[in-house]
């Protein structure tokens, strides 16, 4: 792994997202990692790089990689030249898996922004055992998804002394506006429902359970919850399925662990318009006629402008209990969906390009592939983490 090139690849620089992680990239990467970026289009790719070079003059000279999906042997070839791949080209279920294919087979750890539960199970099926094998972290869900719910659980257990049996609930509050690749992504999502229950099932019929210890997640009820200041919907989304797998993979979170999540509203009207705007959403998203007509509702590259992400914020309150004892910790920070998102994908990436972590391979979550020093790296770059009693 010394011998290759690049210490990071970034495929996907010239979307929305991508350019924004290039640019978290230009101004705080250290000048001791190599890394490039890669993309389709060439002059697409020029273009990103001199933007990158006026934010850091030594990006001028950025290595330049051209790649596409389509084309398995450029996809290798990236897979081949560095230790960590960043991918933002999404929907993942239609273009992410020649990349975690080729870096599963390379041994190239990976990390990606992906919020499809279907994607993660079917890459789980195909390559977490050859991943294993040579030695690849396939990571995913480094953003918004799934980073502040399984690394602030994983801070939150570590209020506890070891061996505790623990009760946690999340509480999710977020103001931001979200981009029509985000948009494209949950309509292919609702789209995949059935075919997403049937890679789940045959994931959990063929994935090791923990011994000797209980893990289980509680969908709760919607209603209004004190202890998260306004009204509560249970959230469905990939955020708890991977704390599970957190839990499930270290004892640390103890012999008996319990996790609900849930999206927090102002009002009992928000609550009631979710709720019905979603069900409709999923209804229209099984027809192909309907589903189009979703999808040309909003422009996969649209995404908010500077001034809207300016204004965006989010936080994440974890109530948890055990032992005797209630911990209220939260994790917090500013736009979720594209600033926060762009720097946690990267952090991430530098983190298994230069942090000693543990021997670990495999699809694995972020809290198992990196824990503590990525929250180490995420505190000074401005998330905050804080505990109360």
């Amino acid at each position: 792994m010394s011998e290759r090139p690049y210490d990071i690849v970034l495929f996907g620089a010239t979307g929305f997202t991508g350019g924004l992680t290039a640019e978290y990239l230009a101004a705080n990467a250290p000048g001791k990692t190599r890394w490039a970026l890669a993309g389709r289009s060439q002059a697409k790719l020029e273009q990103v790089r001199r933007r990158l070079a006026e934010i850091n003059p030594d990006c001028a000279e950025l290595p330049l990689l051209q790649a596409d999906v389509g084309d398995p042997a450029s996809i290798r070839a990236i897979a081949d030249a560095t230790r960590v791949v960043i991918t933002t080209v999404g929907p993942y279920i239609h273009y992410g898996e020649p990349l975690v294919a080729a870096c599963a087979a390379a041994g190239t750890d990976y990390v990606d922004l992906t919020g499809e539960p279907e994607f993660v199970d079917l890459m789980w099926l195909r390559y977490n055992d050859q991943a294993a094998a040579t030695g690849a972290r396939i990571v995913h869900s480094c953003g918004f998804d799934s980073i502040p719910y399984d690394l602030g659980v994983l801070y939150t257990v570590g209020q506890f002394p070891e061996g505790t049996p623990l009760r946690i609930d999340g509480f999710v509050r977020m103001g931001a506006t979200f981009s029509g690749g985000t948009y494209h992504s949950a309509i292919n999502a609702f789209a995949h429902l059935r075919q997403a229950a049937r890679a789940a099932s045959e994931r959990r019929r063929r994935e090791p359970k923990p011994s000797g210890r209980r893990v289980k997640g509680v969908t709760g009820t919607p209603g209004r919850n004190p202890d998260a200041g306004g009204w509560v919907l249970p959230f469905p989304s990939i955020d708890p399925q991977t704390v599970l797998r957190s839990a499930r993979a270290l004892e640390r979170y103890g012999p008996d662990f319990t996790y609900s999540h849930y999206l927090v509203l102002k009002r009992a009207t928000q609550l009631a318009a979710l709720i019905g705007g979603g069900g409709a959403a999923i209804a229209l998203a099984q027809l192909p006629p309907t589903r189009d007509l979703l999808l040309k509702l909003k422009s996969p590259g649209d995404g908010p402008t500077p001034e809207q992400r300016a204004k965006a914020w989010f936080n994440v309150r974890f109530v948890a209990e055990g032992g005797g004892q209630r911990v209220v910790t939260e994790v917090s920070g500013g736009d979720p969906g594209y600033g926060e998102t762009s720097k946690m994908l990267s952090e991430s990436a530098l983190c298994l390009a230069h942090d000693e972590l543990p021997e670990r391979s495999g699809q694995i979550t972020p809290a198992v592939a990196m824990g503590q020093p990525l929250i180490d790296r995420l505190q000074r770059a401005g998330i905050e983490f804080r505990a109360s009693r």
